[in-house]
């Protein structure tokens, strides 16, 4: 009979933290995440409040950024979007709008402007790439036409929100309910997520992060709808679980394409968010619908 050695017996593993399973089941680094979108979310009510053409300038930038790291990640893969008039027509989109959708004729709505800037920066990206002939043509145009609808198109949206009555606290609103249904989802997720929602796409999103997603959406919904927008509390309820459920398939859309390209981020830009479209993917998305819902449902739009 033998007995093991206590020097020389292999110690027991370390106990993992509460604070490290936490983040291990969210995907992230907690605190990293949560000071960066504090961040973030101060800058941006900073702007609107005291300067709404710097607001203006910090969406051009952020889509510009996110529109980069696309165009990064598509060029590894072989496709070779058009840069240049990517980036100039992440700028022209957000600021051409807001600086003369009062000026221009009725005619010409802020809308009729978004569509046009658009329309440019589409026909910009395509004669781009004429000079470098024809093999890879349509490969190359369509990763282009993908940037400009992703990003910069519906990015436009929340200028569209500014540009109302109201317009910081409509875009308080359409930011805040977002970033409450990821706050929730995450607690959820972390603390009671058991079933995959989405297992071949996101295997950390549950039905209980969704559940939590729910409450806290809608919650911050009626909240503002109430208290910020001055407007009956089921408005508040529509526009939280419509972004919800738009938010979340702009997560997972995000996910299918960076698991096409075979990455987990798109770049490590933000601390514990990855890149500034890992940040963007849910807000791109919510953006169209928010807009839509408040100008239907909020006087002024």
């Amino acid at each position: 009979m033998t007995t093991s050695n206590p020097l020389t017996a292999p110690a027991d593993p370390p106990v993992e933290s509460r604070r490290a399973r936490a983040a291990r089941r969210a995907g992230r680094s907690l605190p990293a995440a949560i000071g960066v979108g504090v961040g973030f979310g101060a800058v941006a009510i900073v702007c609107l409040v005291f300067f709404r053409l710097g607001f203006v300038f910090l969406v051009a930038a952020a889509t510009a950024a996110a529109a980069w790291e696309l165009h990064r990640e598509l060029h590894r893969q072989g496709l070779n979007a058009a840069l240049v008039p990517v980036l100039g027509g992440c700028v022209l989109v957000a600021v051409v709008p807001y600086l003369f959708g009062e000026i221009l004729p009725v005619a010409v709505p802020m809308i009729g402007l978004v569509l046009i800037c658009v329309a440019l920066t589409v026909l910009a990206a395509m004669i781009w790439r004429m000079p470098q002939g024809s093999i890879g043509y349509v490969r190359d145009a369509a990763a282009s036409l993908l940037i400009i609808a992703y990003v910069p198109l519906l990015g436009s949206f929340s200028v569209l929100m500014l540009a109302g009555d109201h317009g910081a606290a409509r875009i308080v609103a359409f930011i805040l309910v977002v970033a409450m249904s990821d706050t929730g989802g995450l607690i959820a997720g972390v603390l009671f997520g058991k079933h995959p929602m989405a297992p071949t796409i996101s295997p950390k999103k549950s039905w209980e992060g969704l559940a939590g997603s729910l409450i806290f959406g809608i919650a911050a919904g009626v909240g503002v709808a109430i208290f910020g927008l001055h407007v009956p509390f089921w408005v508040g309820f529509v526009l939280g679980a419509a972004l919800v459920a738009v938010g979340t398939c702009g997560d997972l859309i995000e996910s299918l394409i960076k698991r096409d390209l075979g990455i987990k981020d798109m770049s490590s830009f933000l601390p514990g968010h990855g890149g500034v479209m890992d940040r963007l993917d849910s807000l791109l998305f919510a953006a169209p619908v928010a807009w839509l819902i408040m100008y239907l449902l909020v006087p002024g739009g």
